[in-house]
Order: structure tokens, then sequence, then C-alpha cells
């Protein structure tokens, strides 16, 4: 079995290297030690705790995945100024709401990339996301009005949108009603 999963290594290279790019992040620079260190954690991480396939659901469009990728660099830089507003501002805090959001997509994979993308932007973090609904449930920050809420809720479909547009797959996009 764990034979297996070592060989199976060969096929998750990206990921590998993708984990032990993030480790050199985490403890702030690039050098042997680090890359080493990274390189051990990740086929460890790997081998023993493997994750299920998905390699079928994703085909990478470098276009579409960069600007994807600047669109939530900014979203989440403008969040950060806006919840760092409210924090430091005179007068009572906005109110907030739990809100629950159906995902267009029925993968699993995109589900779970969609809420780590939603926690990641300042403002809003899943409290629940449902498998079999394929429904995410975010507390949102300054989400005290009708359209507010409905302003949230289309907030995080174009995040799952511009995700599906960068990495789905033909398929995954026409599930989700994309093409």
């Amino acid at each position: 079995m764990i034979s297996r999963r070592i060989r199976d290594l060969r096929r998750s290279w990206l990921w590998v290297l993708t984990a032990v790019a993030l480790w050199c992040l985490l403890w702030g620079g690039v050098d042997l030690k680090n890359v080493l260190g990274g390189a051990l954690v990740a086929v460890l991480v790997f081998v023993l705790f493997p994750m299920p396939p998905t390699g079928h659901e994703l085909t990478l469009r470098p276009v579409r995945f960069t600007l994807f990728v600047l669109r939530f660099l900014s979203d989440c830089a403008i969040s950060a100024v806006q919840v760092g507003w409210f924090a430091v501002r005179p007068g009572p805090q906005p109110p907030s709401s739990v809100i629950a959001v159906q995902m267009a997509s029925r993968s699993d994979f995109f589900l779970t990339f969609t809420g780590v993308l939603c926690t990641l932007i300042p403002g809003s973090v899943v409290v629940e996301a449902q498998r079999a609904t394929g429904t995410l449930f975010l507390h949102t920050f300054n989400a005290g009005t009708p359209e507010a809420v409905e302003k949230a809720r289309e907030s995080v479909r174009a995040q799952e949108e511009r995700l599906l547009w960068a990495v789905g797959r033909r398929e995954i996009l026409e599930e989700a009603g994309l093409r």
C-alpha cells in the first residue's frame, strides 16, 4: 500500500512542488534546509494522507488563471481596507449575517476551494459546507440588509465562477451552466 503511494508521487509532482514552495514561505525563505525539509514533509504527507484524485476536474487556462489571481489579490486588499476602517471608525459595528450560497458546480474540489478563497478574503468566513447540496454557509461582515446579503451571495458566486473558468475542465463548466 505504501509502495503504491510512493509510486503515485510521480503523478503528484506539481502538488509536492507547491507544498515545498508553501513550506518555504511559511519558514520565511528559500534555502537548502527549508527546501529539503519541505520536500520531506510534503512526501510524508502525500504518502501517509493521500488525497482523492482531482486531476480529472482541472485544466489550467493561463490567462484566466492570471486574471483570477489578480482579482483575488485585489479583493483581499479592498476587503482588508474596508474591515480595517470598520474596526477603527467611531460608531456602532455594522451588522453581520450568516448566508447560504448554492454553488454552481457539484464538485467537492470547487466547493472546498471556493470556501477557502472566501475565508481568505477579509470580512467573511465559511461556517459550514454541505457537500450533499453543494451549499456554503458564510458569516459575512456588513450584511444587515437584504440587498447587502444578496451582494455577498453574488460575490461568492462570482468567485466560484472565476475559479471554474481559471482551472475547471470543460465538463465541469458545462455542469455548472457556464458553457
